[in-house]
């Protein structure tokens, strides 16, 4: 049976976990902690990736406080771990440990996972219960479940425009500006190192020269992704000048390669990979694509591309996650690539569910997720 004080304990584990986030992946975000005569003697979370994991570190909090765990009720936002992996099994600390229940917000739906662990704890007398908070838990890892469920990665579309749909800002003297504050360019970093790919149009390489990359890095370094069917990269762009310090796809096709194998040849000597694509209507196969980053282990890719890439994303239903940020300006003839007129070739209207409102200084950002991934997320048993 389920206490108020039940809900209370694992509500405190799931924040623990979001402190994670950015830091864990491609691992999911957990947290613990530990109570005992309805006092908390251990907290723990997942710190960084290839790290402990949240129950090694409530138990050594425990530890630490001088406090033993035994016969103590454990919290944990995510199914512990029964696997020789990076770290020694979470469940053998456990029963080590002496606990007498384990409650778990949901099932890990990795392989060596999935209710291995849980089996496990109640072989040795542990009482599980399991499905407290667990739709709160689910989103929270929303990536990792999918990919450990599906074998796909997770697919954000992200982009800052001004109330009349701009994506561009360009004064009358040819120099282009910021639509966004600074509060929202720092966010969009937060959001970078979540992922371990990040994706644009080779219409934004023409037009932005970025350079993609996860500033601070704090030893992140996502793959650089350019959708460029007919090699029009130029050779001096910023992404080619890093590409041998941070890696760079460019995705393009055969038949392309195939009549500038001079210039397919320069690209790769400056450090990029060229991966020939199939077409579909001209353009990169983007299922095509998102099976192979899926192989190469990205577990998240963030689209940052301009109306065409995004909206393509939208059409084929690709996307799991929209980020949108909205500054208060409008643009009127200084405002380029209009995403509303792209999107107005959507076939139908596209609904977000879990929707999130949050102002960044003067700047909104709505977050989401798409229909058909929030249906698939919560449907999930494992």
């Amino acid at each position: 049976m389920t206490t108020n004080s039940d809900e209370k304990y694992m509500q405190t584990a799931l924040r623990l976990a979001r402190r994670g986030i950015g830091s864990v992946e491609p691992n999911p975000a957990v947290g613990c902690i530990i109570v005992k005569s309805g006092q908390v003697i251990g907290r723990g979370w997942h710190k960084k990736f290839g790290g402990p994991h949240a129950e090694i570190n409530a138990l050594n909090d425990c530890k630490n406080l001088g406090v033993s765990p035994k016969g103590g009720t454990m919290y944990v936002t995510l199914e512990p771990c029964c696997h020789i992996g990076k770290t020694s099994p979470c469940t053998d600390a456990i029963i080590e440990a002496n606990l007498a229940k384990v409650v778990v917000a949901t099932l890990d739906p990795s392989e060596h996972a999935c209710g291995k662990g849980i089996e496990q704890l109640r072989n040795a007398g542990i009482e599980v219960q399991l499905g407290l908070c667990e739709e709160q838990a689910k989103l929270l890892n929303a990536p990792f479940i999918k990919f450990a469920a599906t074998g796909r990665c997770w697919v954000i579309l992200k982009w800052a425009q001004s109330i009349d749909g701009m994506l561009a800002w360009t004064e009358s003297g040819g120099n282009q500006r910021w639509i966004s504050g600074e509060k929202s360019r720092k966010d969009v970093h937060k959001l970078r190192r979540r992922t371990q790919a990040i994706l644009v149009g080779v219409g934004t390489v023409l037009a932005d020269d970025p350079l993609l990359t996860v500033r601070p890095g704090k030893n992140k370094k996502a793959l650089r992704v350019v959708l460029d069917s007919n090699l029009r990269i130029p050779l001096d762009c910023k992404l080619l000048a890093t590409a041998k310090k941070s890696p760079v796809l460019i995705v393009t096709s055969q038949e392309a390669i195939s009549a500038n194998p001079s210039l397919a040849k320069r690209i790769a000597a400056k450090g990029a990979e060229l991966l020939a694509a199939p077409a579909v209507q001209g353009r990169c196969d983007l299922d095509f694509l998102i099976d192979e980053l899926s192989k190469r282990g990205t577990t998240q890719l963030l689209v940052e591309g301009g109306p065409t890439v995004i909206t393509s994303f939208l059409k084929q239903g690709l996307a799991d996650e929209i980020c949108v940020y909205i500054a208060p300006k409008i643009l009127g003839p200084q405002g380029s690539a209009n995403i509303t007129k792209s999107m107005a070739e959507l076939s139908e209207a596209v609904g977000l569910h879990y929707a999130d409102i949050k102002r960044f200084g003067d700047d909104i950002r709505i977050t989401g997720l798409l229909e058909k991934a929030a249906g698939e997320l919560l449907t999930f048993r494992g």
